[in-house]
């Protein structure tokens, strides 16, 4: 198989995993520390301009043309992402016959870390964060599609960053013509499974994110209150921050807030008393 670009012009088996220590351009491969249905990750080193980095090298052998050319238009406009709280691209080309797509590493995602419990301060901190990304890409035109615990990266000083902007548009589309988008919705928005996604997909999908930071549990389909962990939740934040959340998960699309932009207001209204128990005088939840 010859590649020109992303341009398909052959076929044969799909490219080895690499290995350790294997040479891919200028990058020095250390581990694997991801795969998906889309892409692989690996931990590697930049043995030109001395950092680690990750490198997510998508399948290409999975996709289709149209896929591939998407590939290439989103890849450009994550490029023109420039937000503290986004995963920046330090470099996206194709080398030795893997598309490669390098970013700075993290320590971990926030999938991770939720294997622990996370302090609400914590929780409240990354909120705010992510909340600053959405906004920000949204304003940018941007919709995320595949907003996750598992596109969330942690670095070092509290610092989170979304990953994946636009690119999950295209593992969207190749879970849906391999035929393997069935079973668990996740995080995924109602009129999203259906092929709809908007600016009020991606805010479902971030306030399941934030449900599950504060509540311990992630709660699923049909989203009847009161949700799994819902106990936890009360104890925790006031009714305030309940009801905040419960608008960014309505089931019907049109009484969520319309985009990132509108959902980060309504979150910086309710800060200083999102806690239970917070000095600013806010009302506790019951």
């Amino acid at each position: 198989m010859r590649w020109d670009g992303l341009r398909k012009t052959g076929s044969k088996p799909a490219s080895p995993p690499l290995k350790a220590r294997q040479m891919l351009g200028k990058y020095r491969v250390r581990r694997r520390i991801g795969v998906g249905a889309f892409a692989t990750v690996y931990e590697a080193y930049d043995t030109i301009e001395g950092v680690p980095v990750a490198l997510k090298i998508p399948d290409l052998d999975q996709l289709d043309q149209e896929s591939l050319n998407l590939i290439r238009r989103e890849v450009r406009l994550t490029a023109r992402l420039e937000h503290e709280n986004i995963l920046p691209l330090r470099n996206a080309m194709m080398i030795d016959g893997y598309f490669v797509i390098a970013t700075p590493l993290g320590r971990q995602t926030l999938a991770d870390r939720l294997h622990r419990r996370l302090g609400p301060k914590t929780a409240l901190s990354y909120t705010e964060q992510l909340l600053s990304a959405l906004a920000y890409a949204h304003e940018e035109r941007i919709i995320h599609c595949d907003i996750k615990p598992d596109n969330v990266i942690l670095f070092p000083g509290g610092v989170v960053r979304l990953a994946d902007f636009g690119i999950a548009k295209v593992a969207l589309r190749t879970r849906t013509i391999m035929g393997s988008g069935q079973g668990t919705v996740g995080y995924m928005a109602p009129e999203q499974a259906m092929g709809k996604p908007s600016f009020r997909s991606d805010v479902f999908s971030m306030g399941l994110l934030i449900y599950r930071m504060f509540a311990g549990e992630l709660p699923e389909w049909p989203f009847d209150w009161p949700l799994p962990g819902a106990e936890r939740l009360r104890r925790t934040v006031s009714r305030d921050f309940i009801s905040f959340i419960r608008r960014a998960i309505e089931i019907r699309e049109r009484k969520r807030y319309r985009d990132g932009v509108q959902m980060e207001r309504a979150f910086q209204a309710v800060k200083p008393r999102a806690l239970r128990g917070s000095t600013r005088g806010g009302r506790s939840a019951p």
